[in-house]
């Protein structure tokens, strides 16, 4: 009984350590401006740190979710929270520009990578039931990120320097995220000795490196590389769209406010849809309507229009989300979850990062953003054709208890 429980306060641990941690890492937009004017770095410089932080993130997914297997979630998370202070705190520091980028990029994107798959490996295995509800309702405490701790930095900047602003941060991130981590057990059914149910599913029999190699879970990283990079440049490019069309700043911004607020949503319907009609014909209704989601800013031009969009879109991309970490789970064995979904975790990472480079460079050809859009409408449905390619795993088939 404790443990069915406990496994809501594992919930509420992943989100609020999610939360904080990418709260941390968007806090570098909020002081982009204060920290371009007090040290005469370039603006373009200062934020290839967010791309480094991307990338550090897609190349330690792995690494730390392997570790989570081997070690369980609280020591890979518990150092994630500290490193993670300890950079914010550093980057505050810095006196050059490529040190800030080493301390921010490297330190702060690749100790965020400790918290996310890690925890989502451990929530998937503490759930039989609800589990797409449990895993939406972590990746919606990550979601809220722009809402809390964006705010909260730029409350900080105004009232203070930079310097001290990232500090307040970084004591907010120990502050939370240190003791918050000491809540995180190793799913139970993982724990020495213990036995899994009887009414348990039967896992497949695989070792690591057949998982790896794995038409399935290749199928999974393909899918979720196209589904990231559909929505990437969007998401980063479509406040300077809204501007280049004649609408005002102030409320260009608002439109990101509608589709963050419409994600939050949509993560817990796709949830509650995907453990009512099975993760994978949700995934893929999902990446279809995604596809056709960024195609539909080609054709606004008004705040009304913008608004309509991104609340679709804002609701289709987020729900999708956190279904490839249900689908992992459905397909692997509980004890290479870090691992697995690590590696998915990698694969959209890079996909994020095409989007703020790939809508630049077509800005600058095209002198237009329509051709981000048809690009990403193409990538979607990409995503939405690999994923109609995957099939379940074959389980081995459970072998009765002795009586």
């Amino acid at each position: 009984m404790e443990n069915s429980h406990y496994r809501w306060v594992i919930v509420a641990a992943g989100g609020l350590l999610g939360c904080v941690a990418i709260g941390g890492m968007f806090s570098l937009p909020v002081f982009l401006q204060p920290i371009a004017r007090d040290t005469g770095w370039s603006v373009t410089g200062i934020s290839s740190a967010m791309t480094i932080g991307f990338l550090a993130m897609a190349f330690t997914s792995m690494i730390w979710g392997t570790l989570s297997d081997r070690l369980g979630p609280l020591p890979v998370v518990l150092t994630g929270s500290v490193v993670l202070a300890a950079s914010l705190g550093l980057a505050s520091f810095a006196t050059s520009l490529v040190v800030f980028q080493f301390v921010f990029g490297l330190l702060v994107g690749g100790s965020i990578a400790a918290i996310f798959a890690p925890m989502m490996a451990c929530v998937t295995g503490w759930f039989d039931t609800h589990r797409g509800l449990a895993v939406s309702l972590v990746s919606a405490g990550m979601g809220m990120a722009p809402m809390t701790m964006s705010p909260l930095a730029a409350w900080l900047v105004s009232n203070h320097d930079w310097r001290t602003s990232m500090q307040i941060v970084a004591l907010v991130v120990a502050a939370i995220m240190i003791p918050v981590s000491l809540l995180v057990r190793r799913a139970p059914a993982l724990e020495s000795g213990a036995s899994a149910p009887s009414n348990a599913p039967a896992e497949p029999d695989m070792t690591l490196a057949q998982a790896l190699r794995s038409p399935q879970f290749i199928i999974l990283i393909a899918t979720n590389f196209f589904c990231c990079a559909t929505h990437s440049g969007p998401i980063i490019h479509t406040v300077s769209y809204a501007i280049s069309c004649g609408i005002p700043m102030i409320a260009a911004v608002t439109i990101y406010s509608v589709e963050g607020l419409a994600g939050m949503g949509g993560r817990i319907a796709f949830g509650l849809l995907g453990d009512r009609f099975g993760a994978k014909r949700v995934l893929v209704f999902g990446l279809l309507a995604q596809a056709f989601g960024a195609l539909g800013y080609v054709f606004v031009r008004e705040l009304a229009a913008f608004y309509a969009v991104a609340a679709l879109f804002g609701f289709i991309y987020a729900g999708t989300m956190p279904l490839y970490a249900v689908l992992v789970r459905e397909n692997f064995p509980l004890r290479m979850m870090g691992t697995v979904i690590g590696g998915t975790a990698m694969a959209g990472s890079l996909g994020m990062a095409t989007g703020p480079l790939a809508g630049g460079l077509i800005y600058d050809t095209f002198a237009s953003y329509a051709w981000l859009y048809i690009g990403s409408w193409i990538m979607g449905l990409g995503a939405f054709l690999i994923i109609m390619t995957f099939r379940p795993m074959p389980v081995a088939r459970a072998v009765p208890a002795p009586a």
